[in-house]
């Protein structure tokens, strides 16, 4: 219609092109990939040489009588995020992305990853690799038999492959006449040698009781009840995620980047508590604090990090029994336990006992989202300010929100690299800057920041989209169909004990009506002071059902490829709601405090209730940020605030912007005729 309108007037064109005067978008190539099939073939800077490295690698395959080698991308303890000393797929490959599979045969190698990191694969990979656009167990094992002959062996790090990942592929190389073999001396450590990063050996420290919802000995009683009531009745339980251990005694130090965690494992028992770990990393007062000079049930046994191992198989050669979780633990400790000693479940009592937070636990959280709300309302301000005057980057402004963060309360830095993306790097869902190899950030483009803190009361993860410029009729429509999905969930009410996959789709229906989706996940847990993405919580298919008490995040997107990126993110509460009939029923209490982009929200497309809710978290926004923003004397942060939740109005599809139109023009006559 737009378009029509246009077209009949040329001379309006004409009058409106001399009346105003629009920026020029601005729109650049995409960053240098690699190009295999050019001789020599072209690489990019930002590739890395791995031939030295996959020739000393084959080596040690060789002296093993390896075809193939699986080179996972986490740690012993199944860690989404690890430390630098774990980070052997990069190492071998040059592809540093948090997510994906590398294989090596003595004549190849490849690397699996899905699509938030293809473009990345592609800048920093030579061409000794392939890169598979898609990931999966069978996809991998198909080119593994496709490369290796019959009787070859396909060896694996057993404390890198999850019982799951283990049995998955165990299940697909049945029949093949290809043998996995478990080895437990890593291959790419061996070739890494002197270079590899030292092992972390900050101190490990104890949480303040007034940033914890409960004494370490009240979760210990409240573990050991639970195994007394489950139907196997376990003697002992073995936690290997890190989040676990650093949850069950109030401990927190620095060894994966972003997250406070220490490598360690604990044997939990009804008579007894072992901690695995590097026992110098103790101070006297934290050595007191765990009881670890005696031997009472209730006392700390410190065990050296490198014999659990040994130690469990030791303990698992008495009369007991051993409860795991499946999804963190790792197939080294799963093969020397007798199978008709294991209880297995999905997930360890400690794992969905820590997913819901008590009411001193809830009120940390929500205290730490406040602080970190004037943070991210001072990094707005300041882009307001200075992205007109073309002095801000992708990577000097993820540099300064982090800086905002660190200068708060409580501060221990960010909770995970931030996303800091202008245009079409937006539409890369994982995109990070670096110093190399950034955007400068412009008034004529999109820009989405997704960032997040820990603080010694609370994690932290937000995500807003901005536009300082004249946005298309599709990018507004685009980001308000992204709130709509981001209101109706937040909306929703749904029978407790309801799994978040069964009502993720509310995120999306807005994105569906009119032929537009988002590749990623809808939402996930987020710890206090642990991980910004805490698991089992979340809408994904292998998520646990919600339950009073629980954080989640709420995250719907669009993505138009090379163009732009969207995504608004907020944290969630899952509270018991209010009906009409009697009933246990859920719903979400939004705990992320930062208004959104008026200038990309186009009223018209908001029903009745969904502007009610905006206007009524405005309004929560007002009361919860505006006093501590008063209180700092951040005048004009406040006034900012004020203007930003100011109350939106409804109104009809089309007629202000016509409105408007007409209303120019005719001032324009005017002005002639005079």
């Amino acid at each position: 219609m737009a378009q029509t309108y246009w077209h009949r007037c040329p001379w309006l064109v004409l009058l409106c092109a001399c009346a105003w005067s629009y920026p020029k978008p601005m729109y650049l190539g995409r960053e240098d990939v690699r190009n295999c099939s050019t001789n020599p073939p072209h690489l990019p800077v930002t590739a890395v040489n791995t031939t030295i490295r996959l020739a000393a690698l084959r080596q040690q395959m060789k002296a093993w009588n390896l075809s193939a080698y699986i080179i996972p991308d986490t740690d012993a303890h199944m860690s989404e995020y690890i430390g630098k000393h774990d980070e052997r797929r990069a190492w071998i490959s040059g592809f540093t992305g948090t997510a994906g599979t590398a294989v090596v045969t003595m004549g190849k190698a490849a690397v699996w990853t899905d699509s938030r990191y293809w473009t990345q694969a592609e800048r920093q990979m030579d061409c000794n690799w392939e890169l598979h656009k898609e990931v999966g167990v069978s996809l991998i094992v198909s080119w593994i038999l496709a490369e290796v002959p019959d009787g070859g062996h396909v060896g694996f790090d057993p404390f890198l492959f999850s019982v799951d990942s283990w049995e998955e592929y165990s299940l697909k190389f049945q029949g093949s006449n290809r043998h996995l073999k478990s080895i437990t001396t890593n291959l790419v450590d061996l070739v890494w040698g002197s270079e590899r990063p030292p092992v972390p050996n900050s101190p490990i420290y104890v949480l303040p009781k007034e940033f914890t919802g409960s004494t370490w000995e009240e979760k210990v009683s409240t573990i050991r009840n639970h195994m007394q009531k489950h139907t196997m009745a376990p003697t002992g339980l073995l936690l290997s995620a890190l989040d676990e251990t650093a949850w069950l005694f109030n401990l927190r130090s620095s060894d994966i980047p972003y997250n406070p965690f220490f490598y360690s494992y604990t044997l939990l028992t009804n008579s007894s508590i072992r901690l695995f770990v590097n026992k110098s990393r103790f101070s006297l007062e934290t050595l007191q604090y765990l009881n670890t000079n005696c031997t009472s049930p209730m006392c700390v046994q410190l065990e050296d990090y490198s014999q659990i191992r040994d130690s469990v198989e030791a303990y698992a050669s008495n009369n007991v029994t051993i409860l795991i979780g499946v999804s963190y633990t790792t197939y080294g400790l799963y093969e020397v336990i007798p199978k008709e000693k294991l209880v297995t479940e999905t997930y360890s009592p400690v794992m969905l006992i820590k997913a819901v937070k008590n009411s001193k636990d809830q009120a940390l959280l929500k205290a730490s989202h406040v602080r970190d709300a004037v943070a991210v309302i001072q990094y707005l301000v300041w882009l307001e300010k200075n992205v007109p005057e073309g002095t801000v980057d992708e990577f000097s402004g993820a540099e300064h929100i982090d800086e905002l963060r660190r200068k708060e309360n409580f501060s221990s830095g960010p909770s995970f690299e931030t996303i800091s993306a202008s245009g079409l790097n937006a539409a890369l869902a994982h995109y990070s800057p670096t110093k190399e190899l950034h955007r400068k950030l412009s008034t004529d483009e999109m820009y989405l920041v997704d960032s997040g803190g820990q603080y010694w009361d609370g994690t932290t993860d937000i995500t807003r989209t901005v536009h300082w410029g004249t946005p298309t009729a599709f990018q507004k429509e685009a980001y308000t169909r992204v709130l709509m999905g981001s209101i109706d969930l937040f909306r929703l009410v749904f029978p407790a004990a309801t799994s978040g996959r069964m009502v993720e789709a509310f995120a999306r229906r807005a994105l569906w009506e009119v032929g537009l989706n988002y590749g990623h996940g809808t939402g996930h847990g987020i710890g206090n002071f642990l991980c910004v993405h805490e698991w089992p919580v979340g809408f994904q298919y292998n998520n646990i059902a919600m339950a009073k008490g629980m954080f989640t995040s709420i995250e719907p997107g669009y993505y138009q490829d090379g163009e732009f990126g969207i995504r608004l993110e907020d944290v969630a509460l899952v509270v018991e709601a209010k009906t009409k009939y009697p009933g246990t029923y859920l719903t979400f209490e939004v705990v992320s405090f930062v208004p959104y982009d008026r200038n990309l929200i186009d009223v018209s497309l908001l029903s009745p209730e969904q502007l009610q809710y905006l206007n009524h978290y405005y309004q929560i926004i007002r009361e919860k940020v505006g006093p501590e923003l008063q209180r700092r004397q951040l005048l004009e942060e406040f006034a900012w605030l004020e203007k930003h939740t100011e109350p939106l109005s409804a109104r009809a599809p089309h007629t202000t912007s016509l409105t408007s139109m007409w209303v120019a023009f005719t001032l324009a006559i005017l002005s002639w005729s005079s």
